[in-house]
């Protein structure tokens, strides 16, 4: 069943009585819909701006590009978080050229304005051809961004003053992420550095992929034959579990699954000295949660999306990404992984030997993922005589599988809502 393609037909086509759920390919490939996510999404969402543990010490600093803009996270000598547009109030240079460090302050290489951490103007060359008053008002020193606040150590911006509270935002996400955030008691740490990579795919389907249990098998079959032809290398665990509509176009797909997991989650390849190690994981967790809650924290796999471009993997390793399109067809990804400060050295070693050997983009799963979304986007050439994607799997089940496809119908239905995007631009009816 086709809907015929017009001016007012929504971008995404939801007909719950009929179990109908599609999303107009055009979607995925017009420029007029890039421009509008950009203004009306990334423009007014809260946005992913980095982990707390990248700014440990006054002084520590991060500097990347989130929706178009250079971004400098700063940690001031009063201990204060901040985040300022990186350019220059005089002619609009970077004023930090580094992607991390520590530093007092931050001089302009094109004119030598200085700036403290705090991004107050310090000292300028020629101070004494400017009024004593110069900077009274505060107009010459680094812009702040619109709005800047923390969760459970993940921080976020947002460029619309207006826009609602962080919490309020991520609604029920903050469960799920408090999950994340519980398994140290002590905190969570960034582990590594970066990893970017970018994709030849519009940016809306790795929203998909990340949240998409139905592809796993498929698309990740090597992997699954990797693990069991790896004596000891995954437990008598079947993969089971739900989707849930966590508000606001966030969502989660939390399930069980076979291998190993650092948290609390043994197999028999870790030997015995990691049987011990894990059981007294187990066992703290337990003090602290009660037995139900210290059971979801160690054996149960979240992959959590937070509308529009944050994902939190928590499986075989936790990873933190975000995506931003750079065109239609291209986006510009981000990675990080993510671990207990407070975990043993034997922890840390598989936890990071599980993230590069299926998350990271040189492992099993990330090319995969890379082959089948640059696939998709190669498909959409022929959108004018095939124009729909199909996301109705689970819709005629009360309660959902982590392999239907509830999560991605939550993602488009924020996302129509935002954007108000027509299956048919206005000149190509």
């Amino acid at each position: 069943m086709n809907m015929p393609l017009t001016p007012e037909q929504p971008a995404v086509w939801n007909d719950p009585e009929h179990h109908i759920f599609k999303v107009s390919r055009r979607s995925f490939t017009d420029t007029q819909v890039f421009r509008d996510e950009y203004n009306r999404i990334f423009d007014k969402c809260w946005l992913y701006l980095g982990h707390e543990s990248e700014l440990v010490k006054p002084g520590d600093f991060v500097a990347r590009i989130v929706a178009k803009r250079s971004i400098l996270f700063t940690r001031d000598a009063q201990n204060k978080v901040n985040a300022f547009f990186n350019a220059c109030p005089h002619r609009g240079a970077q004023v930090c050229r580094e992607r991390k460090g520590n530093a007092k302050s931050f001089q302009c290489f094109y004119h030598g304005w200085v700036f403290g951490a705090d991004g107050t103007l310090k000292s300028q060359p020629g101070s004494e051809c400017y009024p004593a008053d110069f900077n009274a008002n505060g107009a010459a020193n680094l812009v702040p961004v619109p709005r800047l606040d923390s969760y459970r150590g993940f921080w976020f911006l947002c460029f619309d003053r207006n826009v609602q509270s962080l919490s309020d935002y991520l609604a029920n996400a903050k469960e799920w992420i408090d999950i994340i955030a519980d398994q140290s008691e002590v905190g969570m740490t960034l582990v590594g550095g970066t990893q970017e990579y970018q994709i030849r795919a519009n940016w809306k389907l790795l929203t998909e992929n990340s949240i998409d249990g139905y592809h796993a098998i498929n698309t990740h079959a090597t992997y699954v034959d990797y693990l069991k032809n790896m004596q000891g290398s995954m437990s008598p665990v079947p993969f089971e579990g739900t989707g849930y509509d966590l508000g606001n176009g966030h969502a989660v797909i939390e399930y069980k699954a076979p291998w190993g997991r650092p948290v609390a989650q043994w197999i028999p390849l870790w030997g015995e000295e990691g049987k011990i190690e894990l059981a007294k994981v187990r066992a703290r967790l337990v003090e602290r949660f009660g037995e139900a809650r210290a059971d979801r924290i160690a054996t149960l796999n979240r992959n959590m999306f937070i509308f529009p471009n944050l994902v939190l993997n928590d499986i075989m390793a936790i990873t933190v990404r975000t995506y931003f399109p750079t065109a239609p067809d291209a986006m510009q990804i981000s990675a990080w992984a993510l671990a207990p400060k407070d975990e043993s050295a034997w922890a840390r070693k598989f936890r990071l030997s599980n993230f590069l050997e299926f998350l990271g983009p040189g492992g099993f799963a990330t090319p995969d993922d890379v082959e089948a979304l640059e696939q998709c986007q190669r498909g959409y050439e022929a959108m004018k005589e095939a124009p729909w994607n199909d996301m109705s799997k689970g819709m005629i089940k009360e309660k959902v599988n982590y392999d239907d496809e509830l999560q991605m119908r939550v993602f488009w239905n924020e996302w129509q809502r935002r954007t108000q995007a027509t299956a048919l631009g206005k000149g190509d009816a």
